[in-house]
């Protein structure tokens, strides 16, 4: 079974940024004076490695052709890229992993990306991360010393966009978003600076930038994060016959956000090869028999499952089955094959009433490949107070995913709108969707006045300008 039907709970990052330009530069820009600027490398059209260069995790994005990818090597590399784009009038585009939802790593001037400042290093309690790292790639590093952060499942996803716009993931009920464990960011903003942003350094960008989304205020190229130890945890798959859809939805609505905070579960709803699957699976920081007696409490409210799989397994372990890396070693989990898939979100507030969980088993069943992953939320992550980060939506008992493959929108759209009555119109930055028209009020809620006012501070002629940019 393969990643995206075996368990959808990353947080694909948004990193992407497109500059709006109201004019060309007077003469041709100097491409080759900017790659000689440059510690890394420049990659234009024609070059060897172009075709690697352009491309993004979504195949559906696979006809953008950038003039130039600059594989930035060091801050003064990407000040370096700024400073062109500013002078030259080029449009700018940043990218870590290159999963935005929307293709907003990617555009047609200059990408800017920053996947080979990817180091990890670790000292006295403190984790600090090259914003190119891929998320595999941090949880090894880390784990070697004993600790992690929390953070999401899917493996080659960049850590940069995963905290800028927040970072659901799969002990954040434990132990926080991923931008809550967040102690330092360094960003390179429109003007060229290189700065250190926490509580007591432009504390008003730091804030921006937990949750805010990326692409808004600058290049980020590292995080400092709080660490937490590891050790075994228990990873649970149980299945259910399609007829038992909307019993299950009901009774882990109630079940999830409600369990103690050491539980996180995703509820999956697809439809793959004509075939109906039910499945709750997750993550518990603990035993395999505390685990059990709690899954014991959803399987009375659902029913029984036709399959129950519950083990206990390292931390590293349980983050390669979360990624759908069982049996892989990390290279081998690196080079997760693409896919082509559209995407959108919703943030539930309230439970869905019974007709809506009817409406949301129907809306599976019909006619395709899609799914529908409900992942729990409160703990943790609700006891942030909603303004003291830009993520707003800690009030959120789970987020919803909608996913379809290929490039068709249709069963996305038609699915997203149906199910507004029940889940109102919140949506999750990092799936951001280019369909939504409300998405201030839906990404950032009361949050984007502030948001706006430090994009306005940091970026005041707009260099960054993604087409739901702040």
């Amino acid at each position: 079974m393969d990643r995206r039907s075996f368990l959808r709970t990353a947080a694909f990052g948004a990193l992407g940024t497109s500059s709006a330009v109201a004019a060309p530069a007077a003469s041709a820009p100097d491409w080759t004076a900017l790659g000689r600027n440059l510690d890394g490398r420049l990659v234009r059209p024609g070059d060897a490695g172009y075709d690697a260069a352009r491309r993004l995790y979504n195949p559906t994005f696979d006809t953008v052709r950038p003039r130039g990818v600059a594989y930035c090597a060091t801050p003064a590399d990407v000040a370096a890229c700024l400073a062109f784009a500013r002078r030259e009038r080029v449009p700018l585009t940043s990218r870590s992993g290159g999963h935005s939802y929307a293709g907003w790593s990617t555009g047609p001037g200059l990408v800017v990306d920053v996947s080979r400042m990817n180091t990890v290093s670790y000292r006295s309690g403190l984790a600090t991360v090259g914003a190119g790292a891929k998320l595999i790639d941090v949880y090894d590093g880390l784990n070697a010393r004993g600790v992690g952060i929390p953070a999401g499942s899917c493996p080659t996803v960049g850590i940069a966009g995963l905290t800028l716009g927040g970072g659901i993931g799969v002990v954040s009920r434990k132990y926080g978003l991923t931008c809550d464990a967040l102690e330092s960011v360094r960003i390179v903003t429109a003007d060229g600076r290189v700065l250190t942003c926490d509580e007591n350094n432009h504390s008003d960008l730091f804030w921006a930038c937990r949750g805010g989304g990326g692409g808004n205020f600058g290049v980020a190229v590292s995080f400092t994060f709080r660490t937490h130890p590891v050790g075994d945890v228990t990873v649970f798959f149980l299945h259910w016959p399609w007829s038992k859809a909307v019993s299950v939805v009901k009774a882990w609505q109630s079940w999830a956000p409600a369990a103690p905070d050491a539980m996180w579960s995703t509820l999956h709803l697809t439809r793959a090869g004509g075939d109906l699957d039910v499945q709750v699976a997750g993550l518990y920081v603990g035993g395999r028999t505390a685990c059990a007696k709690l899954l014991d409490g959803l399987v009375r409210a659902a029913g029984t499952p036709s399959s129950r799989y519950v083990v206990e397994r390292t931390t590293m372990q349980a983050n390669m089955i979360m990624a759908g890396c069982a049996g892989k070693t990390v290279a081998q989990c690196r080079r997760m094959p693409r896919e082509a898939f559209v995407a959108t979100s919703h943030l539930g507030y309230a439970k869905l009433s019974t007709e809506g969980a009817k409406e949301l088993a129907a809306r599976v069943a019909r006619p395709g490949g899609h799914s529908v992953l409900l992942d729990a939320m409160g703990g943790a992550i609700g006891r942030v107070r909603s303004d003291a980060t830009a993520f707003p939506h800690r009030q959120a008992l789970f987020s919803v995913q909608y996913y379809a493959e290929g490039s068709d929108r249709a069963w996305l759209r038609g699915t997203r709108e149906a199910m507004g009555p029940y889940l109102g119109d919140h949506a999750y930055v990092n799936y951001i969707d280019p369909d939504i028209t409300q998405w201030r009020q839906a990404y950032y809620g009361a949050n984007a006045a502030r948001l706006a006012a430090v994009k306005a501070a940091y970026d005041p002629g707009r260099l960054f300008a993604l087409p739901q940019g702040v």
